[in-house]
């Protein structure tokens, strides 16, 4: 499919730069099989939902994966560099994207506040960063050095800070290894989850680590021609075994995530079971996909000509997306990673 079939306008005053408090009084914009809409708040989740219905969250943790350092070449100070880790290769290694890449070249050496790190350059715009530390040091001098990877579309507009320590992490969050939040996630309250597990609506945890990819954008013309990151997730026999007992029982699977649905995807057969998976997945969900196991979806607002858009196309259908999102930007709701939510249903074959 063209890329140019996923693209809308979207006034720069309506991306979110901090959450709503509390978060389940973030908007919700609640869009029907059919593609009706109806705007309530995440709070009125436990509305929407049935007893016996089973939601999925990702416990991924985000890393304090941002970190400033300065190169040093033959012992002298010089340029200072932004290094954004991605994806661990070793106790101590990590490939990393940075910029300015252009003042930094193999065999440099990165002073971290007197930490040092050696690089090697790789392809892609990407980097090696080999950290001089104790094999068991690297989570401690993560937590001392680094912050909040925030996306770009924030970070382009405030230095991370104190906050968003805790602004960016959701409240499943136990399980260290992703580079950004799981952000529908973000949404939840102790207070909402009682009420949910009230109403009956049982919680069942997948792991999916997420990557760099959510950012990366599509830079081809075609959908066919373009490459997805993998990722890292896990379905457990227990969770597998439960969400096929809830659909055997007439409840729905809500993804609560891209990442908790594209995970539940992967692990899904063609007859809807899920199977227990521990395995990279780079499942590319477009639209003519056809669903195994999801039936409801909550989602933030995503970035135009984005993966994700694409995504929720294939599961509420195009034009019922592009109906939403001109009503979201008329009604300003909030966009992105701090920003209002989306309940989807699954549109019919």
């Amino acid at each position: 499919m063209q890329v140019d079939l996923f693209d809308f306008d979207l006034p720069e005053s309506l991306i979110a730069l901090r959450p709503v408090q509390p978060r389940d009084q973030a908007r919700l914009l609640h869009v029907a099989a059919q593609g009706q809409l109806s705007d309530a708040r995440v709070a009125d989740l436990p509305n929407k939902l049935k007893a016996g219905d089973a939601l999925v969250v990702n416990v991924t943790k985000v890393i304090p994966a941002r970190l400033l350092g300065t190169r040093l070449r033959d012992g002298a100070p010089g340029a200072k560099i932004e290094f954004t880790l991605i994806e661990r290769l070793g106790p101590v290694d990590w490939r990393c994207f940075l910029k300015p890449a252009k003042r930094v070249k193999d065999g440099d050496i990165i002073d971290f506040n007197g930490v040092t790190a050696d690089i090697s350059m790789r392809h892609e715009g990407t980097a090696q960063l080999s950290f001089r530390i104790a094999a068991d040091a690297m989570e401690t001098t993560l937590a001392a050095l680094g912050s909040m990877p925030l996306p770009p579309y924030i970070a382009s507009k405030r230095a991370p800070d104190a906050r968003d320590t805790e602004d960016y992490q959701t409240m499943f969050a136990r399980q260290d290894g992703a580079v950004a939040a799981p952000t529908a996630g973000l949404h939840f309250t102790p207070e909402l989850l009682d009420r949910l597990k009230a109403k009956g609506v049982s919680l069942h945890e997948v792991t999916l680590h997420v990557g760099p990819g959510t950012f990366v954008p599509v830079k081809v013309d075609d959908t066919n021609d373009h490459k997805m990151h993998g990722e890292w997730g896990q379905v457990s026999e227990e969770t597998a075994r439960a969400l096929n007992q809830v659909k055997a029982e007439g409840g729905r699977i809500i993804c609560v995530g891209t990442t908790s649905l594209r995970l539940i995807e992967s692990a899904a057969q063609a007859n809807g079971q899920i199977i227990p998976f521990e395995a990279f997945t780079d499942i590319f969900i477009t639209p003519g996909y056809q669903f195994r196991a999801a039936d409801m979806l909550l989602t933030n607002f995503h970035l135009p000509r984005s993966t994700l858009f694409m995504l929720i196309s294939a599961f509420s259908g195009l034009q019922n997306m592009q109906q939403a999102y001109a009503h979201a930007i008329a009604n300003g709701y909030r966009f992105y990673s701090y920003g209002d939510a989306c309940l989807l249903e699954r549109a019919p074959l």
